[in-house]
């Protein structure tokens, strides 16, 4: 039995009253903070038009983080391909990865992570905004960092490839990072159904590259870890709220206080929605967070957990991972 890496997925949330500068520098404090208490890796994940994701440009704040560290892997999850020409992100990533060697995460996802109309604006074309472009640009992306790209070359990126890793919420991405020998990283903090389908058909499709030889999973889950069950739910709160927005066709906003959360009416369908958001994720005490995550190891038999917590404040953000590190960490074990 070994134990299990942890990692820490961050989407710089914007506050009510606050500004993209300051959630920001909070994800800038987050990340020296979980550096200390010895998370592994910490991603920044690619949004675009939600006012409370401050995290749309995962390069350039991949970047700052970096820098504002020294031993902690930075990367992104991810950064979604059908928005950028494969030869960008190449330059981009290799780019970093020479800053900062040894030190940087590419992680790809296939969604546009955005509305239609702003994917467009993003792309400035519909080409690539499908998914049988996907696996094509992908094999580009990954020829760039190996320099055999016809005709053309990526600088920095031939010579300094990063670590790739192929996200996914699917089957589809499961079954092609184990085809091309790549990690993979599953989305469950989002969609909960198909984590352990997706788990078996990446390391039944597995094949062993250059990159890895064995198969290698990462599950993504929400945690939000408190000093009570109660307090935890209550901060857990806002970001239930913004998620029932988003499924029920409401306009994106940035994070509301707790406080004003919990005192919400809601309706029956809509707490029964709010519980099955929550039901396969982690919120609690110590000793709760822990149950739910050494339940999620069992069924899916992941390598490591990326931890995600959308909570309204930095202090209970930052408490929660320390609470994790310390309390539920020791507990986490894979075979």
């Amino acid at each position: 039995m070994t134990s299990v890496p942890l990692s820490v997925l961050d989407l710089a949330p914007v506050a009510r009253d606050a500004t993209a500068t300051e959630a920001l520098r909070a994800t800038t404090e987050l990340a020296r903070r979980v550096e200390a208490l010895g998370y592994q890796r910490i991603w920044v994940a690619e949004h675009h038009n939600m006012p409370s994701i401050a995290s749309s440009s995962p390069s350039v704040l991949i970047a700052h983080l970096a820098a504002a560290t020294s031993t902690i892997r930075v990367g992104s999850g991810g950064v979604m391909l059908p928005n950028h020409a494969p030869l960008v992100v190449a330059e981009q990533f290799g780019t970093l990865e020479a800053l900062h060697p040894g030190r940087i995460d590419l992680g790809i996802g296939r969604a546009p992570g955005t509305d239609q109309r702003t994917a467009l604006a993003l792309r400035r074309t519909m080409a690539g905004l499908n998914a049988e472009a996907f696996p094509q640009e992908l094999t580009d992306l990954i020829g760039y960092f190996q320099g055999d790209h016809t005709l053309i070359e990526a600088v920095p990126g031939h010579g300094n490839e990063p670590e790739i890793w192929l996200l996914g919420s699917s089957g589809f991405s499961a079954q092609l990072a184990g085809m091309l020998g790549l990690p993979f990283s599953f989305a469950h903090h989002f969609s909960s159904t198909n984590t352990v389908q997706a788990m078996e058909l990446y390391r039944r499709n597995f094949q062993p590259s250059a990159r890895l030889a064995e198969p290698y999973a990462k599950v993504a889950v929400n945690v939000v870890c408190a000093d009570t069950d109660e307090r935890a739910t209550w901060l857990a709160g806002p970001a239930a709220h913004a998620f029932l927005t988003l499924r029920t066709g409401g306009k994106p906003q940035p994070l509301l206080p707790p406080e004003e959360i919990a005192a919400h009416g809601y309706s029956d369908l809509e707490r029964s929605f709010i519980a099955d958001r929550w039901r396969d994720q982690a919120v609690g005490s110590p000793d709760t967070v822990t149950r739910q995550l050494t339940e999620l190891l069992a069924r899916t038999g992941a390598d490591e957990l990326m931890l995600t917590t959308m909570v309204y404040d930095l202090e209970d953000r930052s408490r929660s991972f320390e609470l994790v590190s310390e309390k539920v960490a020791p507990h986490l074990t894979r075979r």
